[in-house]
């Protein structure tokens, strides 16, 4: 069987526009049962669990991950295992966020009763707002699709993409709600290139003591060179006699000095070193550090107290090294 390029391609379109439109429609569907639901989940004392069984159960499972990285404590449970056993995970204190597209999943209407049972209250995601399911929810929000955008009409796709919508939208609504900000997300984030972006402050990465590059602003620039050359961070820190920043010498000053003909040998720094120079505290982010360096278009900074008394200096390539980039 040959492959038509164009027709995959027209195909592939197609399956977005649906489904582009099953998640234009949940606009409509943020109303005082979406409201309420994310009250019950605010209110929770314990965690939100979320259950579903197939393709639900992989958006639930995410859900739940979303949930708990930003603030809602929640975690998956499979309906299956759920009746075997798992239910004693729920306690009284929890929310249960139960997907089913149809509404009708046997494995998850088998473990109705025993949620009701405990007196948990019972989020329902469906897509049929008369479903068992639904009926018996205690908030119930309609993730309904128009049609999937499987050609058969079969494999959930529309309506699963529609029900991962709607569980970022709960968890960013609660988010907000919560007050949850970088740093508590960062808690929970701290590994990977994200929990560094997040966690790692300047003073983690700056040049320190007879590491920083240094001189006074009456040195003359041959001294300021060998500093820059030993400390090889491609710049020196130029101070006062009170430790304070003066300016910033860098390699592209020694170019653009050369185009000159200055003379090394009896030029101070502080006739051509950058007065106007970019600074940064310690207990700012590095990812802050990254954002000045790009914004400037810059590849060091000096470290500052609240004097404006250089106390360090970094450059692109420690932020690199470190993973911020």
């Amino acid at each position: 069987m040959k492959i038509n390029g164009l027709e995959l391609r027209e195909r592939a379109k197609k399956v977005i526009d649906i489904e582009l439109t099953a998640i234009a429609a949940l606009s409509e569907r943020i109303d005082e049962e979406f409201e309420a639901a994310c009250r019950l989940m605010f209110d929770c004392r314990g965690r939100v669990v979320v259950t579903g069984m197939g393709k639900s159960g992989h958006i639930g499972g995410k859900i739940a991950a979303t949930l708990a990285s930003t603030g809602t404590p929640a975690f998956f449970v499979h309906p299956g295992e759920a009746s075997h056993g798992d239910l004693g995970m729920i306690t009284r204190q929890d929310v249960v966020l139960a997907l089913s597209n149809s509404g009708e999943t046997g494995e998850v209407l088998t473990i109705l009763p025993l949620i009701k049972r405990l007196g948990v209250p019972l989020i329902a995601m469906t897509g049929n707002p008369g479903s068992t399911l639904a009926r018996f929810a205690t908030r119930h929000i309609n993730v309904s699709v128009a049609k999937e955008a499987c050609s058969l009409g079969l494999a959930p796709t529309s309506s699963t993409t529609a029900a991962l919508v709607m569980g970022d939208a709960l968890a960013v609504a609660l988010l907000e709600a919560r007050g949850f900000t970088r740093d508590d997300f960062a808690l929970s984030h701290p590994g990977g290139s994200l929990g560094k972006r997040l966690l790692i402050l300047v003073s983690d990465l700056m040049h320190t003591g007879e590491d920083m590059p240094l001189v006074n602003e009456r040195a003359l620039i041959k001294v300021a060179l060998i500093e820059m050359t030993n400390k090889k961070l491609g710049m020196t820190v130029v101070v006062d006699d009170n430790k304070k920043v003066a300016g910033v010498f860098t390699d592209g000053d020694l170019r653009r000095m050369l185009e000159k003909n200055i003379d090394l040998h009896t030029t101070l720094i502080g006739q051509v070193m950058t007065r106007q120079c970019s600074v940064i505290g310690p207990d700012r982010l590095a990812a802050e550090a990254m954002q000045i360096m790009e914004s400037k278009k810059i590849n060091g900074l000096i470290v500052v107290d609240d004097n404006r008394c250089a106390i360090g200096a970094l450059n692109m390539h420690d932020l690199i090294h470190a993973g911020i980039v």
